[in-house]
C-alpha cells in the first residue's frame, strides 16, 4: 500500500494521465507487482519502467485505473565466475489495477492475470 496524492488531486484535469504515470514511476518499484508479472525472465528490473493507461473509472469510494506496465527482466544464472550464461534483458509487460481511495489517496495495486 502507498499513496498517490498528486494523481488524486488531478483526477478531473486534463493532466491526470501524465501525472499518474510520473507518480507511479516515482514510487518504490518494490511496491509494484513487477516480479509477479514476469513472463520471460526470472528477475524484474525497474530501471526502464513506463506506464500505459488502459482505462479509468471511479465509484463513490475509489478511482480505478487499469494500467499496462512495461519494464525489463533478466534470467539470472548462478553468478559463478565461469558461468557462460550471458545477461540479456527481456522486455516484460503486465497489467495492473490501481485503486486510489478518494478520501485519503491510499492506493493498492493488483496484478491482473
Amino acid at each position: 500500500m502507498f499513496y498517490l496524492p498528486l494523481s488524486l488531486d488531478a483526477w478531473d484535469s486534463n493532466d491526470f494521465k501524465t501525472i499518474i504515470k510520473k507518480e507511479v514511476c516515482s514510487i518504490d518499484p518494490n511496491l509494484l507487482p513487477l516480479q509477479q508479472g514476469l513472463s520471460q525472465s526470472s528477475y524484474a528490473i525497474s530501471d526502464s519502467l513506463s506506464v500505459s493507461i488502459i482505462s479509468m473509472h471511479h465509484n463513490n469510494d475509489y478511482l480505478l485505473i487499469k494500467t499496462g506496465l512495461f519494464y525489463t527482466g533478466v534470467i539470472s544464472g548462478c553468478n559463478c565466475a565461469d558461468d557462460p550464461t550471458p545477461v540479456v534483458e527481456n522486455q516484460e509487460y503486465c497489467e495492473t489495477l490501481f485503486c486510489i481511495d478518494k478520501k485519503t489517496a491510499e492506493t493498492t495495486v493488483t496484478l491482473i492475470d
